[in-house]
């Protein structure tokens, strides 16, 4: 009611965008007792992801859906929880909790609510009986019979606040405020608080019957709990919209992945899980297009997932507005013709058109390709050059024609330059213009050629190597691509070089001393792609743990050779003519690289396999596994 410097001493700080305002020194559970209030606000990224997935339904399916009122038991949402798919998901993505909730199979929600409640250091240890619990697997107890009241949904197990409030109530005649100061005392962790309430919680439970042992057993409990109690309407909330996030994905997989990809963006290594993510779930992400893209990441009718045209290094949100803008009112565009006819060009120059170009953007147009837009002809001038002129006079000619005094519908008459088709570019320059342009690689992978060595010939991959510690002696081996080599000179005055390379899920980079300098530096050609084999070792004179390479060898060199053989797990229903006909259709694709080719056969209503060695080999390839996973079929190769 009055100024709050009438009350407490102030100073000023500046906030994240950089205005000042108003702080004290109080602490919060001091601040209260001056008259102020004290109020925590928490914003969620989460709730912008599902605000964006609801606006790419729309757009995607024309469904418009409300959020706050979807199925509580929508069984696709469970299927998601249960196969621990939670990956993108609020509150639940953690492997570690995606391994819980594989075990826990939750099928209610309030089994989601116990899990983020206990889920956190200190009850996570009630974890595995709470499982056991509500599998049967041990009897629900309680120390009381009536406490089956409060706890029956938590098969026993105290994990809320709320529940100590009410079991106060019921066990020792708890008022209401003296339950509510328990709750305190717990949530604070103020044990003198605790000790004042413990005999008149022991005195109030005798008098209604209870053997004073069972009381003092269960307040030991609690006084226990209080180091972790959490509030259950907390934990009712967070996982609410943790089910509204995992309903989104469950139901409407790509606008919801669209939009966890749009908000990561400015996180690379988010951006790369996310990925992953998509692909283990089928669902593609493709380059930027001028007739699917939006401002940001988008699913398009066909369930893949568009990179946004603000993505685009270059590419200004004005002249993106005015592509999209342009699109939705005509339709989308024909040719690159069609295209400078259209679009405003005073947002979109040339430059924003070459990027376009280098971006993939325009490659839904057959008769052009990116390298054509840089061809030179006669004058010198580039064809990106041309085509802006000629759409600058079609627009010009056609506002002209709008104006004139004697125009009518007739169409405007620009011949159309002809389009110059220049020398294929080297795969691995497209994709270094397309990474330079959009932060990564979208159409392909300079490392696809040795898709199946690097992720099953190599026995880790880059980012696992941060986790030195569990790798201690371990010969590893990955493959990547050279990103980048610097030669230094070393206080001894000798030369030593730093590899950078990368694969599919990250980067990393190695220092060559003595003759790893002189053996490997040949190595350091930026788009080379490499396979490395080495270890962590402790250093003996100061303890650090270095990586120590045994040999790197060009992946050309290994291509074909690291992989043995392939096993094929069948149950026994699924084969037929024409899983033996497509499998026959690989066998005979390449006379080279063949590995052998297992099966084992599942009988399951008897419980038994029998493992058999084709007599034929088979080229173990891309397009093979990408037809196995397809066909779900499982398989492991060696």
């Amino acid at each position: 009611r009055d100024d709050i410097t009438d009350w407490v001493p102030v100073s000023t700080a500046p906030d994240k965008d950089g205005n000042k305002m108003l702080v004290t020194q109080y602490e919060g559970s001091v601040i209260e007792s001056t008259g102020l209030i004290k109020m925590d606000f928490l914003g969620l990224k989460t709730l912008s992801i599902i605000k964006e997935a609801l606006e790419n339904i729309k757009e995607t399916r024309g469904i418009d859906i409300d959020i706050s009122s979807i199925d509580i038991n929508d069984p696709k949402t469970y299927k998601l929880y249960c196969e621990g798919r939670t990956v993108g998901t609020f509150q639940f993505e953690s492997a570690g909790m995606q391994k819980y909730l594989i075990e826990l199979q939750p099928s209610t929600f309030e089994d989601l609510i116990a899990m983020n409640a206990l889920y956190r250091p200190g009850p996570m240890d009630y974890i595995p009986d709470f499982i056991k619990r509500k599998r049967g697997e041990m009897p629900i107890e309680y120390d009381i019979p009536v406490m089956e009241k409060y706890l029956k949904d938590t098969y026993g197990i105290t994990v809320y606040q709320e529940q100590v409030m009410l079991l106060s109530r019921l066990l020792a005649g708890f008022t209401r405020g003296e339950s509510d100061v328990l709750r305190k005392a717990m949530g604070k962790k103020q044990i003198d608080k605790l000790m004042k309430l413990k005999p008149k919680f022991l005195d109030g439970g005798e008098e209604r019957g209870y053997d004073r042992e069972v009381l003092e057993k269960i307040w030991k409990d609690w006084e226990k709990f209080a180091s972790y109690a959490f509030n259950k309407s907390h934990a009712t909330c967070y996982s609410w919209v943790a089910f509204q996030t995992a309903y989104l994905k469950a139901n409407y997989p790509s606008e919801y992945m669209a939009a966890v990809l749009s908000r990561n963006l400015s996180d690379i290594d988010k951006l790369t899980k996310f990925m992953d993510e998509c692909k283990s779930m089928r669902i593609e992400v493709k380059g930027p297009d001028v007739n699917e893209s939006y401002v940001s990441f988008s699913a398009n009718k066909r369930g893949d997932i568009r990179f946004g045209l603000a993505g685009i290094k270059s590419v200004g949100i004005n002249a993106v507005n005015a592509i999209i803008d342009e699109r939705k009112a005509n339709g989308p565009y024909k040719s690159i013709f069609d295209f400078v006819e259209r679009v405003n060009l005073s947002s979109c120059n040339r430059k924003t058109l070459e990027a376009l170009a280098l971006s993939g953007a325009f490659d839904c147009f057959e008769d052009i390709s990116r390298e054509d837009f840089f061809e030179k002809n006669a004058k010198g001038e580039t064809f990106s050059e041309v085509i802006m002129r000629y759409g600058q006079k079609f627009q010009f000619d056609k506002q002209s024609q709008v104006t004139s005094l004697f125009g009518g519908d007739e169409i405007v008459e620009t011949s159309r330059p002809a389009i110059p088709h220049a020398p294929k570019w080297p795969n691995i320059l497209k994709l270094e213009k397309e990474r330079e342009l959009v932060g990564m690689y979208l159409s392909a992978h300079p490392l696809d050629p040795f898709y199946v060595e690097i992720e099953y010939g190599c026995n880790t991959r880059i980012k696992d190597l941060k986790d030195k510690s569990d790798m201690l002696d371990k010969e590893l081996s990955f493959g990547g691509i050279v990103v980048g080599y610097d030669v230094k000179p070393s206080k001894r005055g000798t030369n030593y070089g730093i590899l950078k390379m990368e694969d599919y899920s990250g980067t990393t980079e190695f220092f060559l001393f003595g003759n790893n300098f002189i053996n490997y530096g040949k190595f350091g050609v930026i788009g080379t792609p490499i396979m490395v084999r080495g270890a962590y070792q402790k250093n003996k004179y100061n303890g650090r743990v270095d990586f120590n390479i045994t040999s790197i060898e060009l992946l050309e060199n290994v291509k074909g050779k690291l992989l043995r053989s392939i096993t094929m797990k069948l149950p026994e229903a699924v084969i037929n003519a024409s899983l033996v006909n497509m499998l026959k259709s690989y066998l005979t694709q390449s006379t080279e690289n063949r590995s052998d080719l297992y099966f084992v056969i599942c009988d399951e209503r008897n419980h038994r396999n029998v493992q058999l060695l084709s007599r034929y080999k088979i080229p173990i390839t891309r397009q093979l596994i990408n037809k196995l996973n397809s066909e779900e079929i499982n398989f492991t190769i060696n």
